[in-house]
């Protein structure tokens, strides 16, 4: 490519995040400063390098996956965040009140609503947590609440409705069960020893054991992803996007954002600011995550940010950088 191609990428990628529309040769010409046909000529050199991509509803081009990749990788620069933008996120990160913790949820809360993307922030999984008991307490015949309780007192309430084909009896022998043989266990572990070593001892004990373990399942899962240091910021914010105006497409978003062992891959050691385009990154390949370490006087955990594609690049790494930049300075 040569520099006026290079420009044209750089313009047609940054125009079609902004408008949502195919770019056409006559909206740059001004721009570019050469005519309609030479714009013309480029673009379909593009295309054939596989960075632009033409629709079927209109004579202008988008950007391809690779075209974004490109732009990101080498035309893209950072856009100077606002003043507005900076004491936002500088009032939550001066406030001394404030865990640093809280500060980067809070700022990446903040980032979200700035670029109307979802935010995540993963802490690093403290391994010290072990199970103290879990207890059944009955509501009604049907209705049961399973109480997990941890060494350090963090305390969970789950509420099911128990299936016919079970007893709430059953539900109490098998959390005996439970009790005598997971205290102290380590809380990634419980999933592993309740297959392994539970299962094989109600089935022995009771007779409807699939409906039993399957309770156990829900209740410790349920737990674990309540206390999986995996926090959100506008969850829901991608949805204003475009690219998601059909019930299947929000549907799948919002099952992988649910999805907390799929949002724990987005995870990273990597101290550099690094883009994720499509099938690059291992949430989804619809989208674009932007991410980072960070170690915050010895609190270390993962930044990112979740967009389509057609993501303002720029915007979102600028963002990233200074908030990055200030928590570990």
């Amino acid at each position: 490519m040569n520099n006026r191609q290079k420009e044209l990428l750089r313009l047609i990628v940054e125009t079609y995040i902004d408008t949502v529309k195919p770019v056409g040769s006559k909206s740059l010409v001004k721009k570019l400063k050469c005519s309609s046909a030479t714009i013309r000529n480029d673009m379909a050199y593009l295309e054939t390098l596989g960075y632009l991509e033409k629709t079927h509803t209109s004579s202008g081009r988008v950007p391809s996956e690779a075209g974004y990749k490109y732009y990101a990788q080498n035309l893209m620069q950072q856009k100077e965040i606002t003043n507005s933008e900076m004491n936002k996120l500088q009032t939550i990160l001066d406030n001394k009140n404030l865990a640093t913790s809280d500060a980067i949820i809070k700022c990446m809360e903040i980032i979200s609503d700035i670029t109307n993307y979802t935010s995540v922030v993963l802490g690093k999984e403290s391994d010290n947590n072990t199970l103290k008991h879990i207890s059944i307490v009955p509501i009604d015949d049907r209705k049961v609440v399973a109480v997990v309780v941890t060494n350090t007192g963090h305390v969970e309430n789950n509420q099911s409705v128990i299936p016919d084909s079970i007893s709430i009896s059953d539900i109490v022998k098998a959390c005996e069960i439970i009790n005598k043989s997971l205290i102290g266990t380590k809380l990634s572990e419980i999933n592993q020893k309740l297959e392994y070593e539970i299962k094989p001892v109600i089935i022995e004990k009771i007779k409807e054991y699939d409906s039993v373990m399957k309770f156990f399942y829900d209740a410790f899962n349920d737990f674990t992803m309540q206390n999986s240091d995996v926090f959100f910021g506008g969850k829901t914010n991608i949805l204003k996007q475009p690219e998601y105006d059909e019930p299947d497409k929000i549907k799948g978003i919002i099952g992988k954002l649910e999805n907390i062992e799929l949002v724990k891959k987005i995870e990273t050691d990597d101290k550099e600011i690094n883009i994720f385009i499509g099938e690059e990154n291992e949430f989804d390949d619809n989208v674009t995550v932007i991410k980072t370490s960070y170690n915050a006087g010895g609190e270390e955990g993962t930044i990112a940010v979740i967009g389509p594609k057609r993501m303002e690049y720029d915007k979102v790494v600028s963002l990233l950088n200074y908030l990055k930049t200030y928590i570990e300075r």
